[in-house]
């Protein structure tokens, strides 16, 4: 029944590029009313300071600029892990890792992915009428029933996981560079370098089908947002409201830029990325404007924060240096729960309902996208789980600055198990039950270390993370107990709730690969 039902979708997929044809189009309700389209624009691994608008330094995102000052920026607002699949899971669910099962990255080998038993954000709005599409980088399972069409996603355009887990016959710029995929009759001599693909091409789908294997990373955002616009326009020609998520592959490595030379510094390799990735916003906003901005909700973040250990390749955290762990060895961006890990960039576009040119410094997560998009679709939670994220409607409209009063980050890779909730957000304060940097630009790894007294810092006075409170204050004391009680409170909580697990199990059988016979799975149907 499954291989049937595959062949039926592989069928409209192919025949119409759009699976517009699996979805019933008639609108079910009768009010009159026209629900808000809704966009996210999830960029990967860019820093709070790679934005112009937050960071005076940077000087290479006009167009995201343009929208902050058109909109609402939030310069407190949080992923909900510092690593991709779980942000990605956690972004579509409203639920942390150790709610939803996603606490990792799954692998090109992974069998599993999002547990099925937990409900998108996409299926919440498919089943109320909207036409949804997700284009760029998924990772979020890849084999069978886990891939974006059998999650509420009407269609599918790009990767399967991160485009560094596959060879390219345009491998870009990395720290240490990747070899391109051997050529298609013979062997390649070349020696591929740690955490390098060599043996399978990094594939491309549209809806169930690979169209292109190993992709062409040069032209590969163009891509995507020729697809975006292109379904944004056919979305808005049908009359029905529509759901647009694009994962962005910038800023992650391997970096493009149109100019490719061997020379070119890796300082302006990341510059001429971020300039290319801020023009590709530009154009989806563009045309947003252009076709229905007034009932048009924009949403722009990032996953995490940037991955040091690339060097020039890698982005600003902005001041959130975490001081702290670098004088002791060791990252504190990407893959720690330090604020250059988890605290990423964020605009809100609505012309007429987001007030424009507002700063919000409410406390904010990507773990309230999915109830406040839900609360502005006029649709319901899916029942028998809990979530961890807030309708922010009222901070989107300048009514409120209310935003959590406490967030959880869970560890990410650097430090501790993954998942786990070792480091709590409370109001400004930040205590760290548990320390470690992640690999750093010179290689070097920050210890891990436990604190049975958290080390607490107060991120409004000090938002390097260099100098924690003294333990014997009367500030210290009066934190801890209320951080203690936070925990407490959210364990028993995760304890008593509807909770999934993930299948992290392996089997190279589900490595993507469009044709067996050719060397890297070469195939062209684009």
């Amino acid at each position: 029944m499954e291989g049937l039902f595959l062949k039926v979708l592989l069928l409209g997929a192919s025949l119409t590029g759009l699976l517009f044809s699996l979805v019933d189009f008639h609108f079910f309700w009768k009010t009159g009313l026209q629900r808000p389209n809704f966009i996210i624009i999830l960029t990967d691994d860019m820093g709070w300071g790679d934005l112009g608008a937050n960071w005076a330094e940077t000087k290479d995102t006009p167009q995201l600029d343009r929208m902050a000052a058109e909109g609402m920026r939030f310069v407190d607002f949080h992923a909900p892990a510092s690593t991709c699949s779980p942000s990605r899971a956690s972004l579509l669910t409203g639920r942390l890792g150790l709610r939803n099962g996603v606490t990792h990255n799954f692998a090109i080998t992974s069998v599993g992915g999002l547990p099925l038993n937990e409900t998108t954000l996409a299926q919440v709005l498919q089943e109320a009428g909207y036409i949804t599409g997700m284009i760029g980088k998924w990772h979020l399972g890849h084999h069978g029933l886990y891939q974006p069409n059998f999650r509420g996603f009407s269609y599918y355009f790009g990767i399967p996981y991160s485009h560094d887990m596959g060879c390219s016959d345009t491998p870009g710029y990395n720290h240490p560079p990747c070899p391109a995929c051997p050529p298609a009759v013979t062997v390649s001599e070349s020696s591929p370098g740690e955490n390098c693909y060599l043996d399978v091409g990094l594939p491309l789908y549209e809806n169930l089908l690979i169209v292109e294997q190993p992709a062409n990373l040069m032209n590969l955002a163009e891509k995507f947002a020729e697809k975006a616009i292109e379904f944004i326009q056919q979305a808005s020609d049908s009359g029905r409201p529509f759901f647009l998520y694009l994962a962005l592959t910038h800023m992650h490595v391997p970096l493009t830029v149109t100019h490719q030379s061997a020379d070119l510094p890796g300082q302006r390799v990341y510059k001429d990325s971020l300039w290319e990735m801020d023009n590709l916003v530009g154009r989806i906003k563009d045309k947003v404007d252009s076709i229905s901005k007034e009932n048009t909700f924009l949403w722009f973040t990032g996953d995490n924060g940037p991955w040091s250990q690339k060097c020039e390749l890698a982005g600003h955290v902005g001041p959130f240096t975490g001081l702290w762990q670098m004088n002791r060895g060791g990252s504190s961006a990407k893959q720690t729960t330090w604020e250059g890990g988890h605290r990423v960039p964020a605009i809100a576009y609505w012309p007429g309902r987001v007030p424009a040119n507002v700063t919000s410094t409410a406390l904010l997560s990507v773990l309230d996208i999915f109830p406040t998009i839900a609360s502005l679709a006029q649709v319901s939670l899916p029942p028998q789980r809990h979530f961890d994220g807030l309708d922010i409607s009222e901070v989107l409209f300048g009514h409120s600055q209310t935003g959590h009063r406490v967030l959880f980050h869970p560890n990410s890779g650097a430090a501790g198990s993954f998942g786990a909730l070792e480091t709590i957000r409370l109001e400004q304060y930040k205590a760290f039950y548990i320390t470690g940097g992640a690999e750093a630009c010179d290689g070097s790894l920050g210890p891990e270390q436990h604190h049975e007294l958290p080390l607490i810092f107060n991120l409004q006075e000090d938002p390097a993370e260099c100098a924690p409170l003294d333990s014997s204050s009367t500030v210290y004391q009066n934190i801890l107990n209320e951080v203690m009680g936070a925990l407490v409170d959210v364990l028993e909580d995760i304890t008593s709730d509807n909770i999934s697990v993930a299948d992290y199990s392996h089997d190279s059988s589900v490595i993507p690969c469009c044709n067996a016979l050719k060397m890297a799975c070469r195939c062209q149907l684009l």
